[in-house]
C-alpha cells in the first residue's frame, strides 16, 4: 500500500518535471496538430452541440478549403474540385488530403517551436489546459456516437426495401449495417459502452479508465471500419490516437499494475489550479458541460427518433404490395419494353416515398404524395422535376390495395396484395435461450 509519506515525496519530486527532448518535440507535433485536426471537422461542432444548427466545419471555409484544393493539385496531381461536402463520407480525398497538410505544419511548426524553445524544460501549464480540450473532444464524439446507437439511429432497423434486397447486392457495409441494425440489443449495448467512455473522461480523475474505454471501443469501430468497407477510416484512427495521447502519460503505472506487479504510484496529471476552491469551480464547470453534452445529444437522438427512426410517421399504405396482376392500357403484361412492365412489387415506407421493385430485384424510386382522404397518389421523380404520374387507390380489404392512374401517357391498373411481414425469419425468430440445434438459416 502507498503510504502518506510516500504520496507527499511523490508529489514533491513531480512538482518541477523534467522532459527529455523526445518528450518535449512529441508534445509540440501533437499539440499542433491534434489542435489543427479537432477545430478543422465535425469534432469542433461536437463540442458545442446545437439542436437543428450545424456547425461548418472550418476546413470547408477560406482558407483551409484553398489550401487543400491546392495541395492536392500540386503535391497529388488530383483533378479538381474536390468532393469536400454533403457526402456522408470521412474519407474523402478532401479529408486525406487535409490530414497530409495538417501533419505537414504540424512538424514544420514544432521544428521552429523547438528551434526557438530549447531551454524550456517543460510544458507543464500548457499540457493541462490541451489535456482538458482533449479530453472533451473526445468525450464529445463518444457520447455523440454513443447516444446515436443508445438510440439506434446510426444503424437503423432494416428498412423494407432492404428486406427485400438479395444479399449478393449488399455492400460490405451494407451487410455490416442491417446485420447490426437488425439486433437493437446489441447496438445499444455498443452505444452504452461509447458513452460510457465519453462519460468518464468528462471527470479529471476518471480520464484513464475513461481513455482505455475509448480506446477498446474505437478499435473494435476503426477493424469494422477497415474491414467492412466503412468511410470513417481516417477519423476513427484519429479517436485511436487521442486516446493514446491520454494514455501516454499513465503508461508507466499501467505498466507497473498490468505486468510488473509493482507498487502503483499516484497520477502525476497537474491540477488546472493551484487552490482547492478553484479546482472545484473548475470540477463543476466540466460536468455542466457534459451534462449539456448528454443533453443537447439525447434531445437531437429523441426528435431523430422520431424523425426518421423506429417512431417515425410511416406512409398511409404502409407496408410491401406483390403485384399480383398489372394492365397497361387495358392489356394485360403489354408487350412494350417499358420500366413498369417488369414491376413486382410496391413498397410504401416514408410518408413522402414509395418504390416498385422489378423483377430483376432492382427498384424504381419516387417521392410520394398520398391522400388518404381522396385517396390519391402523386409521384414525382428528383432526377426530373418535369416528371409526374397520378393513381387513384381502393383498398378492399386491409391486404387488398387497387390503383388505377397514369403514367407516362399510359393508363395503369394494378391489383396488390399485402405481404405478411410476420412471416419474414429476420423478423420472427427471435431470441432463445434454449435451443437443442443450432437455427443457422
Amino acid at each position: 500500500m502507498v503510504t502518506q509519506t510516500q504520496i507527499a515525496q511523490f508529489q514533491e519530486d513531480s512538482h518541477t518535471p523534467q522532459w527529455g527532448l523526445a518528450c518535449r518535440v512529441a508534445f509540440r507535433v501533437c499539440f499542433v496538430y491534434f489542435g489543427l485536426f479537432c477545430l478543422t471537422n465535425q469534432i469542433l461542432g461536437g463540442l458545442f452541440p446545437i439542436p437543428k444548427v450545424d456547425i461548418p466545419d472550418p476546413s470547408t471555409l477560406w482558407p483551409m478549403r484553398q489550401i487543400t484544393f491546392w495541395t492536392a493539385a500540386h503535391v497529388f496531381h488530383a483533378k479538381l474540385p474536390l468532393v469536400y461536402t454533403d457526402s456522408g463520407s470521412g474519407d474523402k480525398t478532401f479529408d486525406w488530403v487535409l490530414a497530409f497538410w495538417l501533419l505537414v505544419v504540424a512538424a514544420l511548426a514544432a521544428g521552429v517551436w523547438s528551434a526557438f524553445d530549447r531551454k524550456c524544460e517543460n510544458y507543464v501549464a500548457l499540457y493541462k489546459w490541451f489535456l482538458l480540450f482533449i479530453r472533451f473532444a473526445l468525450a464529445s464524439e463518444l457520447i455523440a456516437y454513443g447516444m446515436s446507437k443508445v438510440i439506434p439511429l446510426q444503424m437503423p432497423y432494416p428498412y423494407l426495401t432492404r428486406l427485400l434486397e438479395p444479399f449478393r447486392d449488399f455492400s460490405p457495409m451494407a451487410v455490416l449495417w442491417s446485420s447490426i441494425g437488425a439486433s437493437p440489443g446489441y447496438e445499444i449495448f455498443a452505444g452504452c459502452v461509447e458513452m460510457l467512455g465519453g462519460i468518464l473522461l468528462i471527470f479529471p480523475r476518471t480520464t484513464m479508465p475513461g481513455a482505455l474505454v475509448s480506446l477498446a471501443a474505437m478499435t473494435q469501430v476503426f477493424m469494422l471500419n477497415m474491414t467492412y468497407d466503412v468511410p470513417v477510416k481516417l477519423f476513427s484512427f484519429h479517436i485511436i490516437l487521442m486516446s493514446l495521447f491520454l494514455l501516454a502519460p499513465e503508461v508507466q503505472r499501467l505498466a507497473d499494475f498490468f505486468f510488473c506487479n509493482r507498487i502503483v504510484a499516484p497520477s502525476t496529471q497537474p491540477q488546472l489550479f493551484n487552490t482547492r476552491r478553484a479546482n472545484r469551480i473548475a470540477l463543476i464547470a466540466q460536468i455542466i458541460w457534459g451534462v449539456w453534452l448528454l443533453g443537447m445529444n439525447a434531445y437531437s437522438g429523441w426528435n431523430d427518433w422520431h424523425t426518421y427512426g423506429g417512431a417515425r410517421p410511416k406512409s398511409a399504405l404502409y407496408g410491401i404490395w406483390n403485384v399480383d396482376e398489372l394492365s397497361i392500357d387495358s392489356q394485360l403484361r403489354s408487350p412494350l419494353l417499358i420500366d413498369y412492365d417488369r414491376w413486382r412489387r410496391a413498397i410504401f415506407d416514408f410518408p413522402d416515398e414509395m418504390a416498385f421493385q422489378r423483377m430483376d430485384d432492382s427498384f424504381a424510386h419516387y417521392r410520394a404524395s398520398i391522400n388518404a382522404k381522396d385517396k390519391t397518389i402523386a409521384l414525382t421523380k428528383g432526377s426530373d422535376k418535369n416528371w409526374k404520374a397520378s393513381f387513384t387507390f381502393q383498398r378492399a380489404a386491409e391486404d387488398q390495395l387497387i390503383l388505377d392512374g397514369n403514367m407516362d401517357s399510359h393508363k395503369i391498373h394494378m391489383q396488390l396484395r399485402l405481404v405478411d411481414r410476420s412471416k419474414f425469419l429476420l423478423l420472427n425468430r427471435g431470441f432463445h435461450w434454449i435451443q437443442e440445434y443450432p437455427f443457422n438459416r
